[in-house]
């Protein structure tokens, strides 16, 4: 993140949210090759702050690659002041959430991040989450019941399957969401995510956007290809929900609606 981006979301929390004080750890302003410092850095940040009772929360700046790259030595740093922290981030931030679901430390959220302060309507999005912290109801996806549920992006649950980190999804209703991928890698994704899904309670499809165009169309958008995969491993497919890669992303706690509010 920029010094200035993160100015802009400081000064929003400042006057709509009294109650909550953020903390931008240094890391988030480093920069080594495509990461936000070496994994080294990265890590030992994670761990700083989620280790410390202080903090309440731990907001992840951007869900950029290289989560995939610590979750595990994060998690297995993690001590009992970890415990009681939510999580909140999205995309790649997913191997951290999923991981820490699997080892059920804290309470993961799918929910805007930082950085969407940089996206059209971000602010709309920034405050998504600051009253989500402060355990507000609204900004939840609209379809949240009595099952419950997980959000990811696609390509970091696919990629999650028979790793260490991903956690059990039996009767879970599974959101997913994607951005910049061909159509043809969509189908991909799903032809080995969903061998991997059996036993869940369904399936919502979140926003596939920014689909680059192909040579030659596909033949089926992305709402066909989830329903084809499912039906193939006799996954309900239960419709859309409202996640995304964009300022209108909602908020989804991981397990039961609810238990991941703030506190």
């Amino acid at each position: 993140m920029t010094r200035a981006d993160t100015a802009i979301v400081t000064a929003l929390a400042e006057a709509e949210f009294p109650e909550v004080e953020l903390h931008f750890h240094p890391q988030c302003f480093e920069s080594e090759g495509h990461f936000a410092g070496s994994d080294a850095v990265r890590l030992a940040a994670l761990l700083e702050c989620a280790n410390d009772p202080a903090f309440d929360a731990v907001w992840f700046a951007r869900g950029g690659y290289g989560a995939c790259r610590i979750a595990e030595d994060a998690i297995a740093g993690l001590d009992h002041a970890a415990q009681d922290k939510q999580y909140l981030g999205y995309s790649d931030a997913g191997y951290l959430l999923g991981g820490l679901y699997r080892a059920r430390i804290g309470r993961p959220v799918h929910a805007p991040m930082p950085n969407d302060i940089r996206r059209e309507g971000g602010e709309a999005a920034v405050r998504r989450s600051l009253g989500w912290l402060m355990a507000g109801e609204e900004g939840g996806e609209p379809s949240l019941d009595h099952h419950p549920t997980v959000a990811f992006n696609l390509m970091t649950l696919a990629m999650l399957c028979g790793t260490r980190l991903m956690p059990g999804l039996a009767n879970h209703v599974v959101m997913l969401e994607e951005v910049s991928e061909h159509l043809y890698a969509v189908d991909r994704l799903f032809f080995h995510l969903t061998a991997h899904l059996g036993g869940v309670a369904g399936l919502r499809l979140g926003r596939i956007s920014d689909v680059p165009e192909n040579d030659r169309p596909f033949g089926s958008d992305a709402e066909a290809i989830a329903r084809d995969w499912c039906a193939r491993h006799s996954i309900p497919f239960l419709g859309a929900a409202d996640i995304g890669h964009d300022a209108s992303n909602k908020i989804v706690p991981f397990g039961l609606a609810g238990r991941g509010q703030g506190q």
